[in-house]
């Protein structure tokens, strides 16, 4: 696939009556292809409506026609060679990145928004390009790889086929080789492995945190939005007698179990799917929780956006319940809401106020991912100045 590749002169756009869905929201499209009509189920685990206009398209596709579709929603049903759509999908990213904004001039937090929608509508012109998928995850494209594995790590067993954004499939081929690799930990000397929707604790700093900060007592602790369970193994390391750990996503639960028996640390962990936390009290509650106020856009961004703070504000309003007597709250959080101007450092002191909190000690930590020195990234001026602290907190004290 090159920009130059001649287009198909008898391409036709075939206009979509309504998205059929059954009785669970399962949502089917339709396309025109050799003159026979085809179906197959949609999926998105974006979370993206499917196109309500699509056409067929194979090597013969020009990449600033495919752009000027995509643009405008049109879905491109792919039918040609997998590696030439792979090229396609990059000729489109340097179309929609021609777009510049001076994002300088905008102050915060109107730029983060704009930021993010600008992203947003990157990745939803990417996600026009679309790979017919058959059953048991089997592509049928020239040389297309092999992908149940990662499929079926990903989305399950299929047994009908799908079509699912090239964009998004790619994003799951990557994930299961990351999946595989793991992520070094090395207060475990062991790694971590993520499954798909589940984040990876690649950012380190914040887990060497977990590992300065004092243990006071080490009886029971609860660790809250476990993801990985990556907290709650260092915490087993640290000599914490039992470490429950809840995470409200069924992903998460069966990732932390998978990584907490790779570590051998069943005897200490225990694990529990619920909403915040189990039932009970603990010496000591940590918790990880997306850095960020905002609505998540997808499955895939709750790790990172809190929805009006439910859980912070969940966390904090609930630990001085489930404290032990002289218990502590570990808080793990980035100050990146700070410099978005999403949160201020004093509405954060005054949620641990309202809950009934005092502050102990603030550990900090700058972080070393790359996004924090990527000079292109628009938010670069903020990632600059972001330190991530972890909070030691305390119930306090009754006049």
């Amino acid at each position: 696939m090159t920009d130059s590749t001649p287009t198909k002169k008898n391409a036709t756009l075939k206009v979509q009556p309504p998205v059929q869905a059954d009785s669970k929201g399962v949502q089917t499209i339709s396309w025109l292809e050799q003159d026979q009509t085809l179906q197959a189920i949609w999926h998105s685990e974006n979370g993206w409506a499917p196109p309500k206009r699509l056409i067929v398209a194979d090597d013969t596709m020009t990449a600033d026609i495919a752009y000027r579709y995509a643009s405008e929603g049109v879905g491109l049903i792919w039918t040609g060679d997998f590696q030439n759509a792979r090229q396609l999908l990059q000729a489109l990213n340097r179309r929609t990145a021609k777009r510049r904004v001076k994002y300088a001039d905008m102050p915060y937090p109107d730029r983060f928004h704009q930021v993010r929608l600008a992203r947003a509508q990157r990745a939803r012109t990417l996600g026009m390009l679309l790979l017919p998928v058959g059953a048991e995850h089997v592509l049928k494209h020239r040389r297309a790889p092999d992908i149940a594995e990662a499929c079926l790590a990903a989305y399950g067993p299929n047994q009908s086929g799908y079509v699912v954004p090239m964009s998004e499939l790619l994003g799951v081929i990557s994930a299961y080789e990351w999946r595989k690799k793991g992520v070094h930990i090395p207060a475990l000397h062991a790694s971590i492995h993520a499954h798909y929707g589940v984040f990876a604790p690649v950012r380190a700093e914040y887990l060497d945190l977990v590992v300065r900060a004092r243990l006071g007592r080490t009886a029971v602790a609860f660790d809250i939005g476990t993801g990985t369970g990556v907290i709650a193994a260092l915490l087993a390391e640290r000599g914490v007698e039992l470490v429950i750990a809840t995470d409200s996503n069924p992903k998460a639960i069966e990732c932390a179990r998978d990584n907490i028996r790779a570590l051998k640390l069943e005897n200490q962990v225990k694990l529990r799917e619920t909403d915040l936390f189990p039932e009970g009290q603990a010496d000591l509650i940590v918790c990880n929780p997306p850095w960020l106020p905002g609505r998540p856009a997808s499955s895939l961004e709750h790790a990172i956006y809190d929805h009006e703070q439910r859980m912070l504000k969940g966390l904090l309003n609930g630990a001085p319940a489930h404290l032990k007597p002289e218990g502590e709250v570990w808080l793990i959080l980035s100050d990146l809401a700070e410099h978005l101007k999403l949160r201020s450092r004093a509405d954060l002191l005054a949620l641990f106020d309202d809950a009934g909190l005092d502050v102990i000690e603030r550990l900090d930590t700058r972080p070393v991912h790359p996004k924090s020195k990527d000079e292109e990234d628009p938010l670069a001026d903020a990632r600059k100045l972001e330190i991530t602290s972890l909070w030691r907190l305390k119930i306090q004290a009754v006049n």
